[in-house]
């Protein structure tokens, strides 16, 4: 077996070892997107019209679903070697909404694009 060869069997393994943590990722990306826009609202009622109840309700539901979000992103950082600072912004993408999805997409890209990444 040549260099080469050796290195696209290790590519195509690599590449199916990363498929199932990624589409995991993708979901909670996804989810984590949504919790958050569901987040906002939630806020608008609390703030905005002095209703503290959909909050205190919600805010427990939102944390468990980015810690969830955390484990999954975490997940895949390791098992493609992503930098620490990759995988912070990564991270920190989950806070701010709409910025799930733009992440989502770009690590998407980026896993596919170089599974041994």
């Amino acid at each position: 077996m040549t260099t080469s060869e050796q290195h696209d069997t290790t590519a195509a393994t690599r590449e199916g070892t990363l498929r199932p943590p990624l589409r995991r990722f993708r979901v909670a990306a996804f989810v984590t997107g949504i919790a958050l826009l569901v987040l906002v609202v939630v806020m608008i009622i609390r703030y905005g019209f002095g209703n503290p109840t959909p909050s205190a309700i919600y805010s427990p539901i939102h944390g468990a679903i980015y810690m969830v979000y955390v484990a999954l992103a975490v997940d895949l950082a390791i098992k493609a070697r992503w930098t620490v600072w990759g995988t912070a912004a990564v991270l920190l993408a989950g806070c701010v909404p709409f910025v799930s999805f733009l992440a989502e997409r770009k690590v998407t890209h980026r896993v596919q694009a170089h599974p041994a990444y």
